[in-house]
């Protein structure tokens, strides 16, 4: 039996963003590079061109410290907010977008989606357009119904998340009531794109070990028709080299499209009678309305 999930304390307390970005993302020896960017990087590039994702603003749920899942949706959204638990992850991306000397170096990942996009020229472009896109980094706890308490995330076009949902959810219940949560934070007839790895029960960041939940094709597949979404898409893939069990243990990759349907007519009613309630609210103290109106549903 795989041992419980790391605690969201203990990744408080423990996870080093650097460490977790050297393990994975190094150019010529990070675990993630190859097989995890050569299936998400250009999964990901064909979702925001021929299969016509895209809007005003995308949300990134879970961001971690990286960019890479963000290269190509920078190109068609004019707008991202980037979200994640940790202060660590939040400090380690605001060094990438204010060019700290310190920050990792993300170069051989760019180059990699400039030659997806025919462009290999045009990386420091590509670098300088996520960087004017990205309007917001916000906390985000993903076992909360608002994951944003107090602040209120107005629904986006399109909610994006990597590699994130195995590490909060203890159970495939859980997972499922996080989707839940998310139709919240997305336009009716908007996009849920959800990448990750499959059969995993633990990774390392550096010398610490983290246990996540385990995700498996079925599983997963019932969680998005459980809560609410259409499959427009999935993309499953096996885990080739496995030289490396010892650093994480998953044995496939996976990636969904997911479109949340328009409201029923009665909810769709519900909908508006609270987005008025909301705004009466809102006329009467700025503050409170901000605070207390999430459309669509409650703040714990």
């Amino acid at each position: 039996m795989a041992a419980p999930s790391t605690s969201q304390q203990n990744y408080i307390n423990e996870f080093n963003s650097k460490d977790y970005l050297n393990t994975s993302y190094r150019a010529n020896g990070g675990l993630l590079l190859g097989e995890w960017t050569g299936f998400v990087l250009p999964n990901l590039h064909e979702t925001f061109t021929k299969g016509g994702v895209k809007g005003d603003t995308l949300l990134d749920f879970g961001t971690g410290a990286s960019i890479y899942q963000l290269l190509s949706a920078c190109e068609v959204f004019d707008k991202i907010i980037v979200s994640d638990l940790l202060e660590q992850n939040r400090a380690e991306f605001q060094k990438w977008l204010k060019k700290d000397p310190d920050a990792f170096d993300w170069t051989h990942i760019i180059e990699h989606v400039c030659e997806l996009e025919g462009n290999r020229e045009n990386c420091e472009q590509k670098a300088e357009k996520l960087r004017s896109k990205v309007k917001e980094i916000l906390k985000c706890d993903a076992l909360k119904k608002n994951p944003f308490d107090p602040i209120i995330v107005s629904p986006v076009d399109c909610l994006l998340c990597c590699l994130c949902l195995e590490c909060p959810c203890k159970e495939i219940k859980s997972y499922c009531n996080v989707l839940k949560n998310f139709q919240e934070l997305i336009k009716p007839g908007g996009h849920l794109l959800i990448s990750g790895t499959l059969n995993g029960t633990f990774y390392h960041a550096g010398n610490k070990r983290f246990n996540i939940m385990t995700s498996r094709k079925e599983d997963l597949e019932m969680a998005f028709k459980d809560a609410g979404y259409e499959i427009v898409k999935v993309v499953y893939a096996p885990r080739i080299d496995k030289s490396r069990m010892d650093i994480a243990d998953f044995d496939g990759l996976h990636l969904f499209s997911l479109l949340l349907p328009p409201p029923s007519s009665g909810r769709l009613a519900d909908l508006m009678l609270q987005a008025n309630l909301c705004h009466l609210t809102a006329a009467g103290g700025k503050e409170r309305g901000r605070s207390s109106c999430l459309l669509g549903g409650g703040v714990d």
